[in-house]
């Protein structure tokens, strides 16, 4: 059985577009933050192994930026991982190795947490992520937070995002202040009833 981990760099109110375009014009805005520390905790939240879900655009941008990078931890890793990619062009999946999702995402995200094999880590995508949680498919949740307010942008948890509780594994604390937290969860939210 595979666990399912979703790892996200996250403004404090939620914000995880990278990309600039006409309504953002923010893009990088993590990129002062980052120490050798806070990529350290990166890495080993992730793990030594993985393979990767990841939406057709993350893909695209990431088999540009990642694909040609030097060699080192974060890319050496993300390089050996099976990209399972979910989108309606297969054929020109150019980032190796890569196989695509078919049109059920729940249900072929089902059958890969049954297999055998690596962790699989969900990086960027806010769509992915709300109906990977809505179905109960997600193990851990990773935030890298920065101490910054965007405003506008892309956010992880969007409106009908579902309820769910968490329980904090772990939390590190870089000197940038960012703080990498590791959240198990746990399942639907408990209440009390008013009195």
């Amino acid at each position: 059985m595979r666990r399912l981990k979703v790892i996200e760099h996250i403004s404090l109110d939620g914000v995880i577009q990278h990309s600039v375009d006409e309504s953002f014009p923010y893009g990088g805005w993590f990129a002062p933050y980052m120490t050798p520390e806070g990529g350290a905790a990166v890495l080993e939240a992730q793990g030594e192994r993985f393979d990767l879900i990841l939406g057709r655009r993350t893909h695209d941008e990431w088999s540009t930026a990642w694909g040609q990078a030097p060699r080192g931890p974060m890319a050496d890793r993300l390089h050996a991982a099976t990209k399972h990619v979910v989108t309606h062009r297969p054929d020109d999946l150019a980032w190796r190795p890569a196989v695509a999702l078919g049109p059920d995402l729940v249900a072929d995200v089902r059958r890969l947490q049954a297999q055998d094999g690596p962790d699989l880590v969900v990086w960027g995508s806010s769509t992915l992520t709300s109906v990977l949680l809505e179905h109960g498919l997600v193990d851990e949740l990773v935030l890298v937070t920065y101490p910054v307010l965007l405003g506008a942008g892309r956010r992880l948890f969007a409106d009908g995002a579902p309820a769910q509780a968490l329980d904090v594994v772990s939390t590190t604390s870089t000197p940038s202040g960012v703080t990498v937290t590791r959240y198990r969860v746990r399942g639907p939210v408990p209440t009390t009833p008013a009195p």
